[in-house]
């Protein structure tokens, strides 16, 4: 029999308790089970339970009460009532209060195990429903998942996006965070509100205050009208806080403020502005190591971490490798039919990937673009760098000075000799330096850096 979800029931009576304890494992789902409402409350965990029971009459905090507080912490999780037997306007009233259906006592195997299917049908029914209208709505982007890790990965991202909980997405540079992100926001009760992404680390330090939480007219120099800031944007939405381990600490105080309280300080402003949004930060920065480094406020890290998705990198979801370049190839090449050779994803498969599945993208739109029949083969690949591990793009530099260089000039220097090469296209030089064209553009300005011609 295939492993079924995991329940939770909430019944204060030991010998119904039991006796549906045993029905429901022996129909093979998983049971936790409580005998108060409290307790039942500090056992649900959003990630784990698909399914609740709840009887109407508990000590300490009863099923409408419960109801209520499973509805706000997880409003897409099913609640099934258990009410005494004729007892029609509490179940009515339960109803309208979310639950998805009513047990009346005293019940049997089969009705119990009637409702607990129907009501996991309906909720698999409304994920999918959810699914169709999320990609319909174009902010979630398709996530490659043929490993069972993978799948166990976005079984969690599903779950966890029918609450409200604030997440934590880790994992190395191109490892596709952001996409978990637009997922958690299209599959939650917000997908009909905004989905607001900020990059805190193209943002230069001195506009972060205004950018994320807004100002008045006239608080500073040149603001010469007011500017809602990001915060206030993603109302009723979702904000995407990416690299959040730039975030200079003079500016995590006040994030702290809007994870914890969702008040945002507006610069210039008498009263604090209340909104409300869903926080998902992402990092590849170990955030710990920056803690105890004092470089990172603790008491925001537990905030941002009330669930960590931790995605893996490309060199241990190899077998993906394949699905990967066939979703790229056809998604760069629409109105072209081509194939893939199996050669050449195995050819990809012996390769290092430091830019995780954002460089092997990179790799098949380079194949594509080169591409002049209807096949892409190993041959295909540049042959320097067949069969061989990613190269270091400092192996061949001079040593460093003794007497030292400045910083400064140097990435001025790269980023003169990055357009050169990229004729002046700032696009293509961004997208050459692994950064947005707007941080590029930024920092042309700064150094007086003109492109060709212009």
């Amino acid at each position: 029999m295939p492993d079924k979800p995991q329940l939770l029931l909430v019944e204060d009576d030991p010998s119904g308790r039991e006796v549906a304890v045993y029905n429901l494992r022996a129909a093979g789902y998983g049971v936790d089970a409580a005998a108060t409402g409290p307790e039942g409350l500090a056992l649900f965990d959003a990630t784990r339970h698909a399914l609740v029971l709840t009887d109407l009459r508990l000590p300490g905090l009863d099923g409408m009460g419960l109801l209520g507080e499973l509805r706000t912490r997880a409003p897409d999780v099913p609640v099934i009532m258990v009410t005494a037997f004729g007892d029609v306007d509490t179940a009515v009233e339960a109803m309208r209060r979310g639950a998805v259906d009513f047990l009346p006592k005293p019940f049997g195997r089969e009705q119990l195990l009637v409702r607990v299917e129907r009501a996991l049908e309906r909720a698999a029914l409304g994920a999918e429903v959810r699914e169709l209208r999320a990609r319909a709505g174009g902010v979630e982007r398709p996530i490659v998942a043929t490993s069972e890790p993978m799948r166990r990965l976005l079984a969690l991202v599903d779950r966890v996006a029918a609450t409200d909980a604030t997440v934590l997405v880790t994992g190395e540079s191109g490892t596709g965070k952001e996409l978990v992100a637009r997922r958690l926001h299209a599959r939650s009760r917000r997908s009909d509100g905004p989905f607001v992404t900020i990059n805190c680390a193209a943002i230069p330090e001195q506009l972060l205050e205004s950018e994320l939480f807004g100002h008045e007219k006239g608080t500073f120099t040149g603001a010469v009208r007011a500017r809602r800031g990001h915060f206030r944007r993603a109302h009723r939405g979702t904000v995407f806080l990416d690299e959040i381990g730039e975030l200079p600490l003079a500016v995590q105080g006040r994030l702290l403020r809007v994870v914890q309280e969702r008040l945002v300080d507006v610069l210039g402003a008498d009263a604090p502005v209340e909104v409300d949004v869903r926080v998902v930060a992402a990092t590849n920065r170990d955030l710990g190591k920056l803690v105890a480094e004092g470089r990172f406020r603790e008491d925001l890290w537990y905030r941002l971490n009330v669930v960590e998705i931790a995605l893996p990198p490309l060199r241990e979801r190899l077998l993906e490798i394949g699905p990967l370049v066939r979703q790229f190839v056809a998604e760069l090449a629409p109105e072209r039919e081509l194939a893939v050779d199996d050669a050449l994803v195995a050819e990809l498969a012996r390769r290092a990937w430091p830019g995780n599945v954002r460089q092997l993208h990179n790799v098949c739109e380079r194949l594509v673009m080169l591409c002049d029949g209807d096949r892409l083969t190993a041959a295909d690949l540049p042959p320097e760098r067949a069969g061989a591990g990613a190269a270091d793009p400092f192996e061949h530099w001079p040593p460093l000075p003794a007497e030292g260089l400045s910083l400064v000039d140097l990435e001025r220097r790269v980023i003169e000799r990055v357009l050169a090469h990229k004729g002046g296209n700032v696009s293509q030089a961004a997208a050459y330096l692994r950064i947005p064209r707007h941080v590029l553009a930024y920092r042309m300005e700064k150094y007086g850096i003109r492109r060709e011609g212009a």
